[in-house]
Order: structure tokens, then C-alpha cells, then sequence
């Protein structure tokens, strides 16, 4: 019989490409990992990885498993929810991400309508980079998250995860009437390896640009502040721009940040996810977009 919690592990292998990635993800050591995959291997009776010096990459035959695996955890999670449904009223932890503008200007009002809808969950939120969700729910740190994708920054596929749209939300150009016109000025950007540095980039070099960056900050307060103090020049979206400080002027561009409700697939089902959703769209309801 095969271990489904060496499954998880050996599909975040075929994800992440290395041992040490995979215990990090987990909160293992990189000898518990090695030594469950070895294990998995004695269960399936054929070898299914391939070690060269410290390198590791799956045979054939650790690949179709893989394939397989994702349908088993599937199923679980299915089972999971199904029975969570049978007993009743959703109750206890449902573990929550969200990104700053989304916990900030979207989640108390879910919250609220959560503890009004089900008083007996025990919603607990956790701010956390889109980028970084996809990891967090697949290793169970996560139940349901709020995550967002951007014009010119395709959403990178999970097999693990199935995703519902919430709503959408044009992107504004701080101090210009056009991007073009911003191709001399200094800009505030997010971080490299986030989606809002990587949309910038692109939304300028489709411009015909690269964009002269001076300041990387992720807090869209902070990059309205620095905006306001003559810092350069940044897109926003508009849930970051309701209440912008003065003299920041805003141009509505025909770009837009959409923002979705992701969770490990088979897992909608669960009351607490449905319930922990139907809190965003009552919530998203009350926002001026």
C-alpha cells in the first residue's frame, strides 16, 4: 500500500527539483525526506528515483507515479471535505492568506461576514505573497487564500490547486497621463520575484521601455508615500489607490490585476472553504470598484 504523505512528497520533488527545496517546503530535514522517498520506493517495487552525486531526478517510472499521486491527493481531499460537510455546520480553524491590499482593504468586512454566517469557524489570516501561496497551500499550512494575477504576468499552472474568480480592478499610473511618458522618470517597483515587480517590467517594456527603477517596496501605501514625495513614478491597482495622499495625481491605464480564491483541488467542497468564498463575494460587494 502507498503511503499518501510519501506521495506528497514525492510530487513536491517532481515540483521543486531537489531534496533540500522539498524539506524546506515541509519543515523536514533533508535526511526525513531522503529517507521517506527511499521508503516509497520499497513500497512500489521499483526504483523511481535517479541519484547522480547529490543530484536527484525521477525515472519513468516515478513520473507516471507522480501523475497518479496528484489523483490519489485529489480524491483525499475530496473524501475530506465530503465528510466535513456530513457533520454539519462548518466549525473550527479555516487558515486564510491574503496579500496586503486584500487583507487590508477586503478582509476585516470577510471576516465579519464570516463570524455572522459561521460563528463557529475560528478564521485565521496569514499575509503572504501570491507568489508564495501555491507552496503554502500544497504543504497544508494554508486552507483557502486570496491571490492575484496581472495583464502581461501569466498565471504559472498547479495541478495541485484549483482557483475561482472574485473581481477585477483596473491599474493606475502615478504623476503621468501615459506610460510612454514615464519612460525617463525614476520608478518604484515591487521586489524582484514578485508578480507586481514582474507585471511593472513588462507593462513597460510593452511600452517600448525599461523602466529606470530606484525604489523596490512592496507596500502600496509606502509606494503612494514615496510617489507623493517626488520619488518616481508606479502602477497601482485601484484597491491600493482609493485614498491616495495629496498631490498624487492617477491615470486609469487598460491594465487590470484580477483576484481569485485559491485552494488545494478537491478541497472546494469543504463547508469552511464554500463559506470562507461566500465571506469574499459578500465582502467584495461593499468595494468601491
Amino acid at each position: 500500500m502507498l503511503d499518501p504523505r510519501k506521495l506528497r512528497l514525492l510530487r513536491e520533488l517532481a515540483r521543486r527539483g531537489t531534496i533540500a527545496a522539498v524539506a524546506e517546503a515541509v519543515m523536514f530535514t533533508p535526511s526525513a525526506v531522503s529517507q521517506q522517498l527511499s521508503a516509497l520506493e520499497r513500497e512500489a517495487g521499483v526504483p523511481l528515483l535517479r541519484r547522480t552525486g547529490r543530484a536527484v531526478t525521477l525515472t519513468p517510472a516515478g513520473r507516471l507515479l507522480v501523475e497518479h499521486a496528484q489523483a490519489v491527493l485529489e480524491e483525499l481531499e475530496r473524501a475530506s471535505a465530503a465528510l466535513a460537510a456530513v457533520r454539519g455546520e462548518p466549525s473550527g480553524p479555516v487558515r486564510i492568506g491574503a496579500f496586503p491590499t486584500a487583507a487590508r482593504a477586503l478582509m476585516p468586512a470577510a471576516l465579519a461576514e464570516l463570524a455572522r454566517a459561521c460563528p463557529a469557524l475560528e478564521p485565521m489570516v496569514s499575509e503572504i505573497d501570491p507568489a508564495d501561496v501555491s507552496g503554502a497551500l500544497r504543504a497544508g499550512e494554508l486552507d483557502v487564500a486570496l491571490v492575484h494575477e496581472y495583464d502581461f504576468v501569466p498565471p504559472e499552472a498547479d495541478p495541485a490547486l484549483a482557483t475561482e474568480p472574485l473581481f477585477a480592478e483596473s491599474m493606475y499610473l502615478t504623476g503621468r497621463m501615459a506610460l510612454a511618458e514615464a519612460r525617463d522618470d525614476p520608478w518604484i517597483t515591487g521586489k524582484p520575484g514578485t508578480l507586481c515587480h514582474a507585471m511593472t517590467i513588462r507593462a513597460c517594456q510593452a511600452a517600448g521601455f525599461e523602466p529606470r527603477v530606484r525604489h523596490q517596496v512592496d507596500d502600496f501605501d509606502t509606494v503612494l508615500a514615496f510617489a507623493a514625495a517626488g520619488q518616481g513614478v508606479a502602477l497601482v491597482p485601484r484597491l491600493a489607490a482609493l485614498a491616495p495622499p495629496p498631490g498624487v495625481t492617477l491615470t486609469e491605464l487598460p491594465l487590470s490585476r484580477r483576484t481569485l480564491a485559491a485552494f488545494r483541488r478537491g478541497y472546494g467542497g469543504h463547508p469552511a472553504t464554500g463559506a470562507a468564498v461566500a465571506a469574499f463575494r459578500a465582502a467584495i460587494g461593499r468595494l468601491p470598484l
